[in-house]
């Protein structure tokens, strides 16, 4: 007899473990809200009823990796929790060199200083912030040519987060010696947490190759771009996500990971390469804000929730249920009415705000206004990926602002609605599509949003607003 295929989607764990949840009133947020400037990166977390800022270092931990964190060994160099995770990802991604950070930013920073000239592009499918901030910060100029796909929000497409080869290439044709490197960032935040397919990463290769440019993977969420890969596209469906992972890694001359991602841990990230001159340049740089090569700014018990974690995130079980939890979320809200970046994405779902709210102008910010009104209404926490993120004043070089230049919009306006891995369950999910139900009959008074305070750096995470 053949298996019945049930339609509930049921979490592939059990939990051990709960944390308390506050509930709050609507006035209570009002006041919240108003005291954090309309910048929900300054609300209490306390104040939050769910929180979907962000799926970086907010993931539950399994037992087994509780465990591993008990055999953590804090020794200042050498350390056998060390030894077990350059193991674990020597075989994840054959790359002999692996040196582990305290977080993403970091190896960001770590890779572009030691390895970039000054001047030079990194050329990206769609850098994230930080390391657009992390690149600018050490001297580059940034380039993101997402496909032609991505400019199309609500049309689906399987893989929109691939990088525009035709675009790539006439860029290197033009000035490879300028091109510092070409970062293929899996899955594509920026863009909606869309993936890449394999014939996509293969052709960068190839393009690399060829005009002689450092190829690197920003492996943030390589485990869920491998899922998608999977169910996605011809000639991988009887691989499994981690033969398709260690695939993908094998492509590249450098990857840079944030561990509080598919590295499924709440603080860790790693550069990772065979190249020994780069290996030693950038452990010379890690030991000046760091620490020792060993433990890279972390205690040994984190090192050890990362290897274990690693692993763990490549489980086709796991992933089948983390792909399907975010789609049965998104396809609910395209019933709904609500415009999303279509098809879901693989962490998050992405709220088009231009198109939810067609009333509020760019210059109002209109993701910034619908992430503000969405925690009131239901306290619910997402975070603005648009204008407040990625904008700038003309005339700025770097990812600030000017209070006397005018402000360049960016191109879309989106509302990420990250979900942590292994904490929500399905009924919160519910939750959260009963409150966007409701809340379409708020939008029409939703208005838009004005800077207060602006900082010149990374500003989405300090900025202050106020009502227009």
């Amino acid at each position: 007899m053949k298996d019945y295929k049930f339609k509930t989607i049921i979490e592939p764990f059990k939990i051990k473990v709960v944390e308390p949840i506050k509930m709050t009133t609507r006035e209570e947020r009002r006041k919240y809200l108003a005291e954090a400037g309309l910048n929900l990166f300054l609300v209490k977390s306390e104040n939050v009823l769910i929180d979907l800022l962000t799926d970086s270092g907010t993931t539950a931990m399994s037992s087994d990796q509780w465990a591993g964190i008990m055999r953590g060994d804090e020794s200042y160099a050498g350390a056998p929790s060390f030894y077990r995770l350059e193991k674990t990802i020597q075989e994840l991604t054959g790359f002999s060199e692996v040196i582990p950070t305290h977080q993403g930013r970091a190896s960001e920073r770590i890779m572009f200083t030691a390895l970039c000239e000054k001047g030079k592009k990194v050329v990206s499918n769609m850098l994230f912030d930080t390391t657009r901030a992390n690149a600018e910060a050490a001297g580059l100029v940034t380039l993101d040519i997402p496909c032609a796909e991505f400019y199309h929000t609500m049309k689906p497409a399987p893989f929109k987060g691939n990088i525009d080869l035709d675009r790539l290439e006439d860029e290197l044709k033009q000035n490879a010696k300028g091109v510092a490197m070409v970062v293929m960032t899996i899955t594509n935040n920026s863009g909606g947490g869309q993936p890449v397919s394999m014939q996509n990463l293969k052709a960068v290769r190839d393009l690399c190759k060829k005009y002689g440019v450092v190829y690197t993977i920003d492996g943030c969420r390589f485990a869920e771009n491998a899922r998608f890969i999977k169910t996605r596209e011809a000639g991988y469906e009887n691989k499994s996500s981690r033969e398709i992972a260690m695939e993908i890694f094998r492509l590249a001359d450098i990857t840079s990971i944030s561990a509080k991602k598919d590295g499924m841990t709440n603080i860790g990230g790693l550069l990772a390469m065979n190249n020994k001159e780069w290996a030693q340049s950038c452990k010379n740089n890690l030991i000046l804000t760091e620490g020792f090569i060993t433990y890279g700014g972390l205690a040994g018990r984190d090192l050890e929730a990362m290897a274990i974690g690693f692993n763990e995130s490549v489980d086709d079980e796991y992933l089948k249920y983390r792909l399907q939890s975010v789609n049965y979320v998104g396809q609910h809200l395209l019933e709904l009415g609500y415009a999303i970046v279509n098809p879901p994405g693989g962490h998050a779902i992405y709220l088009d705000a231009k198109t939810i709210l067609p009333h509020i102008r760019e210059e109002q910010y209109p993701a910034q206004a619908l992430t503000s009104a969405l925690y009131e209404f239901a306290g619910i926490r997402g975070v603005e990926i648009g204008s407040v993120m990625f904008g700038r004043d003309s005339g700025d070089a770097g990812t600030g602002a000017s209070a006397n230049t005018k402000e360049i919009p960016h191109t879309q306006e989106l509302v990420r609605l990250a979900i942590p891995r292994r904490v929500y369950t399905q009924a919160h999910m519910d939750y959260l599509l009963e409150a966007m139900s409701v809340f379409k009959g708020e939008i029409s008074n939703i208005r838009g949003v004005r800077f207060t305070y602006k900082p010149k750096v990374l500003r989405h995470f300090t900025a202050r607003f106020e009502w227009c």
